[in-house]
């Protein structure tokens, strides 16, 4: 039975909502982040359980690994756009720092489980739809190529040195602890901020490209099943909500919950720009029994009536 757990990232936005949700249920936790990348307005008991400190740091990850039976692996650079401008800080924070983690794990023969989160950044085009686990892998940036090439290790020492891993690949993220002033925050947290300001959002292209967007909180969710069923041991699975939505539906539809009467404006699209990606989700479905509980609409109510 697990009872301690190693939550990296724990000042950001899934390891936040991750640390909540275990300490309700009385679980002990250890939080470990370097504050590069942390929300916003978060509760006291999680500065409380944080350890400050860096995933490649191996003297610090090594004494912490000897206190815990289980690690969720939240903590990365997440920004496609960054990468892009610094490849190399991707390959130290997500790949060197995985493999800090992961081989530290090997000197604690009490790990049960060690989650990995990764991303759905690592299909790169899809080339079907809807996109399962199976699908092709090829990252259109350095983000995704880091956050492919840290899978490839937790794979390689799940089965080299039986680290009983598992990878979650979550689609868009979003939740109202977001940082609308980040520049690289996700397009609902743009097109929110915006509209907060009386602006109205900004489309680039023509809208009609699709996306899977899923609440933090559901991304949680599936974490804790993950962490409560053994049979996932060497499981990959996507974290999303099944059902793609375009750029127009989703500025409508935050635009419409503000009560704002406001029209998008168009820019050039981006290059290399997806235009669709959206989850199979039917894996998650059978084998752990997961559906999101909060609808799309829900999540956008909840952020555009924040008030922080």
């Amino acid at each position: 039975m697990i009872k301690k757990i190693l939550v990296t990232g724990s000042l950001g936005q899934v390891g936040s909502y991750l640390c909540e949700e275990l300490l309700a249920n009385n679980l002990e936790i250890i939080g470990l982040d370097n504050e590069v990348t942390r929300c916003h307005n978060l509760p006291d008991k999680l500065e409380q359980i944080t350890i400050k400190g860096d995933i490649c740091d191996e003297i610090m990850v090594n004494k912490i690994m000897k206190k815990v039976d289980a690690v969720v692996h939240c903590a990365a650079q997440t920004s496609v756009e960054k990468s892009l401008k610094n490849p190399k800080y991707d390959l130290k924070n997500n790949v060197i720092g995985t493999n800090t983690l992961i081989d530290a794990a090997t000197r604690n023969k009490s790990i049960k489980c060690f989650v990995y989160i990764s991303s759905a950044a690592i299909y790169g085009n899809p080339i079907k739809l809807p996109i399962d686990e199976k699908h092709q892998q090829s990252p259109l940036s350095p983000y995704g190529v880091s956050k492919l090439t840290a899978e490839k290790y937790v794979d390689m020492y799940r089965r080299i040195f039986k680290i009983p891993s598992v990878v979650i690949r979550p689609f868009n993220i979003y939740s109202v602890r977001a940082d609308p002033k980040s520049p690289y925050s996700g397009v609902i947290t743009k097109f929110i901020d915006r509209v907060k300001s009386n602006k109205p959002p900004v489309i680039e292209g023509d809208g009609t490209q699709t996306r899977d967007f899923i609440h933090a909180k559901d991304v949680v969710r599936m974490i804790r099943m993950i962490l409560e069923n053994k049979e996932t041991i060497g499981e990959i699975f996507n974290s999303g909500c099944g059902k793609p939505i375009s750029i127009n539906e989703l500025a409508s539809t935050i635009i419409k919950t503000s009560g704002k009467n406001l029209n998008p404006t168009y820019k050039t699209e981006r290059k290399g720009d997806i235009k669709h990606s959206f989850s199979n989700m039917k894996k998650a479905t059978k084998i752990l029994n997961f559906k999101p509980n909060i609808e799309l609409e829900e999540g956008l109510k909840e952020i555009v009536n924040c008030k922080k």
